[in-house]
C-alpha cells in the first residue's frame, strides 16, 4: 500500500463534494494567484508606462500559449498517468512515471526556449500588430521566452502533487512567486524607471522561484512520488502512456492557443485602445473562470483515481456534481462581472477608450460563460479515464476550424465589432454541445474499462 500522510489523499472513499471542495479550493487559489502573473503586468504598464505598452503585454498573451500550452498538456498527461499509478497502488510504475516526467521536462524546455525565440517576429507579424505596440511587445516576448523553463518546471512539478492529491503545496508556491512577481514590477517600474521590459523581467524571476520551490519539495518527498535525481530516465511504458494522453492535449492547447492568434489579429485591427480593452477583459475573463478550471482539474484527479481503482460509479457521481458546482459559482461570478464592468476595467487604465472598449467585451460575452461548465468538466473527467483524444478534436473543432470560418464569414459580411466578440461565445457553445455526446457513449457509461 501507498503511505498516505496529510499532504496527498485519495479520493477513491468519502464525501464526493468534500473530496472536490477540499481539492477544488487550493487550486482555484492557486489560479487566481497565477492569474495575478500577467494581470499584474498589464494593471501596472496600463496605469504608470502607457496604454501601448498595456496592449504589447496582453496581446503576447496567445503567442506564450502557442509554445507554454503545448508543454502543459503534456503535463496533463503525465498528471492523468501518475493519479492512475497512484489509485492503484502501483509504487514501482509510480516512480517511473514522475521521473519520466521530471526528464521530459528538461527536454521540453531546451526546446520551449528555442522554439519561443524563434517565431516572435514571425507571429507579431501574422498578428498585424501595429507599429506603436511592436517594439514593446518583441522585447516582452524575448525575455519571457528566455525564462520559460521557469513556469514548465513549476507546472509539471505541481501537477505530480496533484496528481496525488496534494493541491495545498504547489498553491504555497504560487502565493509566494505571485507576490515576488507584484513586488517586483512595481520595483522595476517605479523605482528602476523600467517600462515593459521590468514586468517581463519580474514575471520570469518569480516563475523560476516557484519552479525551484517544487522541485525542491519533490526532492524531499519520501513517498514514492518524491524525485531521487540518482533515478533519473526516461521509462518507455511511462512515456507512452503520457503521450498517448498527453500529445493529443499538447497539440489541442498549442493550436487552439494559435488559433487564437488569428482572433488577436482581427482585434488588433480596431488599434491600440481596443487591443488595451480586450487585454483588460481576458484578464478578468480568466478570474471569473477560475473556479470552473479548478472543478475541472479536480475532476480530472477524482475520475483517473476512481478509475484506476475500478469504481467506475462514484467517478461518474463526481462529475455530476463538478457540473452543478461549477454552474453555480459561474453565475455568480458573471453576473458580478457584468454588472460591475466599469469600475473592473476602471482599475486597469484611465484611458476612456480602453474602458469603453473592455466594457463591450464583457458585456457581450459574460451572458455565454454557462456554456463553458460543460466543456471544462466533461473533456477533464475524459481525459481522466485516459480518453484524451475525443476531446481534443472537439476542442479543435470547436475553437480552432468552426471559429476561424465564423471570423472568416463575419469579416467578409463586414458585421463589425460585436461579431468578432461573440467569437468566443459561439465556439464554447458547439464544443460543450459535442462534448456532452461523447460524455454519455464514454467508458464510463458502456461498462468497458
Amino acid at each position: 500500500m501507498l503511505r498516505l500522510n496529510r499532504t496527498d489523499s485519495d479520493m477513491t472513499q468519502g464525501s464526493i463534494w468534500r473530496h472536490l471542495i477540499e481539492f477544488a479550493i487550493p487550486m482555484a487559489i492557486g489560479l487566481l494567484f497565477q492569474q495575478l502573473y500577467n494581470t499584474v503586468d498589464t494593471l501596472v504598464v496600463g496605469n504608470f508606462v502607457s496604454k501601448e505598452a498595456q496592449a504589447a503585454v496582453g496581446s503576447t498573451g496567445s503567442i506564450i500559449n502557442t509554445v507554454v500550452g503545448f508543454c502543459a498538456g503534456l503535463a496533463t498527461g503525465a498528471s492523468v498517468i501518475i493519479s492512475q499509478r497512484y489509485g492503484a497502488h502501483n509504487e514501482e510504475a509510480l516512480r517511473k512515471a514522475v521521473h519520466t516526467t521530471i526528464a521530459v521536462t528538461f527536454l521540453l524546455s531546451l526546446a520551449a526556449t528555442a522554439c519561443g525565440l524563434l517565431i516572435i517576429d514571425p507571429m507579431l507579424h501574422f498578428m498585424q500588430t501595429p507599429e506603436d505596440v511592436w517594439n514593446e511587445a518583441r522585447q516582452y516576448l524575448t525575455i519571457y521566452f528566455w525564462g520559460v523553463s521557469g513556469i514548465l518546471f513549476y507546472n509539471m512539478g505541481s501537477g505530480i502533487l496533484r496528481a496525488v492529491g496534494d493541491s495545498r503545496r504547489p498553491l504555497l508556491f504560487l502565493m509566494l512567486s505571485a507576490l515576488l512577481n507584484t513586488v517586483l514590477d512595481l520595483v522595476f517600474v517605479l523605482v528602476f524607471g523600467m517600462k515593459v521590459d521590468g514586468v517581463a523581467l519580474a514575471t520570469v524571476l518569480a516563475q523560476v522561484i516557484s519552479a525551484a520551490m517544487i522541485l525542491l519539495t519533490l526532492t524531499r518527498e519520501k513517498g514514492a512520488y518524491g524525485i531521487r535525481w540518482k533515478e533519473m530516465c526516461i521509462d518507455r511504458e511511462s512515456l507512452s502512456g503520457i503521450l498517448r494522453i498527453g500529445l493529443p492535449s499538447s497539440i489541442q492547447s498549442a493550436i487552439t492557443a494559435f488559433s487564437n492568434v488569428f482572433v488577436q489579429s482581427y482585434i488588433n485591427a480596431f488599434g491600440s485602445a481596443c487591443m488595451a480593452g480586450y487585454s483588460v477583459y481576458s484578464k478578468l475573463d480568466a478570474f471569473v473562470l477560475i473556479p470552473v478550471q479548478a472543478l475541472a482539474m479536480s475532476s480530472t484527479t477524482m475520475v483517473g483515481q476512481n478509475w484506476g481503482a475500478d469504481r467506475k460509479t462514484r467517478a461518474r457521481k463526481s462529475v455530476t456534481a463538478a457540473v452543478w458546482m461549477s454552474l453555480a459559482s459561474t453565475a455568480v461570478l458573471g453576473v458580478i462581472a457584468f454588472l460591475a464592468a466599469r469600475n473592473l476595467i476602471g482599475l486597469f487604465s484611465p484611458d476612456p477608450e480602453v474602458v469603453s472598449y473592455g466594457v463591450r467585451f464583457i458585456q457581450i460575452i459574460t451572458p455565454f460563460y454557462l456554456t463553458i461548465c460543460f466543456n471544462q468538466i466533461y473533456s477533464g473527467a475524459l481525459r481522466g479515464i485516459g480518453d484524451a483524444t475525443a476531446p481534443t478534436v472537439i476542442m479543435l473543432c470547436s475553437f480552432v476550424a468552426f471559429r476561424q470560418i465564423y471570423l472568416f464569414v463575419t469579416k467578409a459580411l463586414n458585421l463589425g465589432f460585436i461579431s468578432v466578440a461573440l467569437a468566443y461565445p459561439m465556439g464554447w457553445i458547439l464544443c460543450s454541445t459535442l462534448l456532452i455526446i461523447r460524455y454519455r457513449h464514454s467508458r464510463l457509461f458502456t461498462g468497458n474499462m
